[in-house]
């Protein structure tokens, strides 16, 4: 497996690219004043296009990228002219949030498969102290963009991307496939990152990307499953501030850790997205005990359970879900991830999961037992289709990697799902040859 020489060629890159923060107190002190300086009255305040984050059936999450100590909001409504639109603020029910780095916005109380117009904008902040605050000015984006909700009534048809690394040429490409083909969402299906420490180079991979298509994700929705880079760095340890997790009144108290695992009803297509974590164990001595995968793995089971008993889900033709590391691999010396102490043993190579042995056996009972028919995965940067079996009724597909050199088996891959004749297909799209790889078809479930 190349995985592993890969990364170390890319991280050497990201080190030379990557934009220093800025920190809270110099950003007070050089661009929040009473009057505006030259400078920073030129600056765009808005500096990225939004990216729609958390589809579901009943609300949708706004993310755009600001120079400045702000607060942002969203006006929304079902008229393109947004004469009846809402505004929203970011931040909870107490206070609004005021940060210089990113504005988030959950609009909640959405109707199913509906159709909304959107425009985003941004109060500039003076903040001195909590006694002595004001807004400076507001900065509009003219642009009203649109998305439509999830639900039984919505189009079916949703594409997989994987393991882009922070590639751009890989990205590009993806982009630009994925305008060509327009499904009603995208999972972005872990490895976005390689290892990041600053916000700044989380938004650059999510909402300033180095790709012609700026607003990639400002009209088709994006869910994501954390791959095991997405929790590796200071800023990975906490995504949440770029990629934002779910309200809390969106779930239960007991899940308030899991805000992006996903049950999502599209049509005929049931969509459970799922976390595996970490390709290493938390008592590898490499992570000095700071990870505490196995914990989040096992409180992701009884949320599994319930989310397959859904009445949205459980009617379902069709159920299909997703997660980062493969739940099955055919090599019997493949690291299974549960070799203790530190993920070495004489029989199994690498040194990392190259599968996940402990979610299979946590999470595959469940799927199977509700009839899911496809586990789509990636990790591996090999694409690989593993077809059912007697004991395993599931298919599995592992996406490809981001490598864009010809005359290799690497290459990367879209996963494209929609229903076509009253079945579930399934299409392999090769990135870089532009080609068809692989079609699949599935009958429906029992329900």
């Amino acid at each position: 497996m190349k995985r592993r020489d890969f990364l170390k060629s890319s991280a050497i890159l990201a080190v030379g690219t990557t934009v220093p923060a800025i920190s809270l107190a110099e950003t007070r002190q050089s661009k929040s004043g009473d009057i505006l300086d030259a400078k920073t009255a030129k600056e765009s305040l808005i500096d990225s296009a939004p990216m729609l984050q958390n589809y579901a059936e009943n609300s949708m999450g706004v993310a755009f990228s600001v120079t400045d100590m702000a607060n942002g909001f969203v006006t929304y409504g079902e008229k393109p002219d947004l004469s009846d639109g809402k505004t929203v603020k970011c931040g909870g029910y107490r206070v609004t949030d005021m940060n210089d780095k990113v504005m988030q916005i959950r609009l909640t109380g959405l109707k199913p498969a509906t159709t909304y117009y959107y425009k985003i904008g941004a109060d500039r902040i003076c903040y001195k102290g909590g006694y002595d605050m004001h807004i400076l000015g507001t900065e509009i984006d003219p642009r009203i963009y649109h998305f439509t909700t999830a639900g039984k009534e919505a189009k079916a048809h949703f594409c997989v991307i994987n393991d882009t690394h922070v590639q751009w040429p890989a990205i590009t490409k993806i982009a630009d496939k994925l305008a060509e083909l327009n499904p009603s969402c995208v999972v972005w299906n872990g490895d976005a990152c390689n290892t990041e420490e600053t916000i700044e180079a989380q938004k650059r991979i999510f909402l300033k990307p180095e790709i012609n298509r700026k607003d990639y994700a400002s009209e088709t929705p994006y869910l994501f499953c954390c791959g095991n880079h997405d929790s590796r760095g200071l800023a990975n340890r906490h995504m949440e501030r770029v990629w934002m997790f779910r309200q809390p009144e969106e779930r239960l108290s007991r899940d308030w850790d899991l805000g992006r695992n996903f049950a999502v009803r599209m049509g005929d297509i049931a969509l459970i997205g799922l976390d595996t974590a970490e390709d290493k164990l938390d008592t590898n001595p490499l992570f000095a005990g700071l990870f505490s995968s196995e914990a989040y793995r096992e409180a992701q089971k009884p949320w599994l359970r319930e989310a397959l008993k859904q009445p949205e889900i459980m009617s379902a033709p069709y159920l299909i879900a997703i997660c980062h590391i493969p739940l099955y691999d055919p090599d019997p010396t493949a690291n299974p991830g549960d070799l203790r102490p530190a993920d070495k043993a004489p029989n199994y190579s690498p040194d990392y999961a190259s599968w996940q042995r402990t979610c299979a056996q946590l999470w595959t009972p469940l799927l199977q037992e509700a009839g899911c028919q496809l586990i789509i995965t990636a990790h591996q940067h090999l694409y690989r289709y593993d077809a059912p079996t007697q004991n395993r009724q599931w298919a599995q597909i592992v996406g490809g990697g981001p490598k864009m050199d010809k005359g290799t088996k690497e290459y990367p891959t879209i996963v494209e799902g929609e229903i076509s004749d009253n079945k579930l297909k399934i299409t392999v799209h090769n990135i870089l040859d532009n080609k068809v790889q692989d079609v699949f078809t599935f009958d429906s479930r029992k329900v």
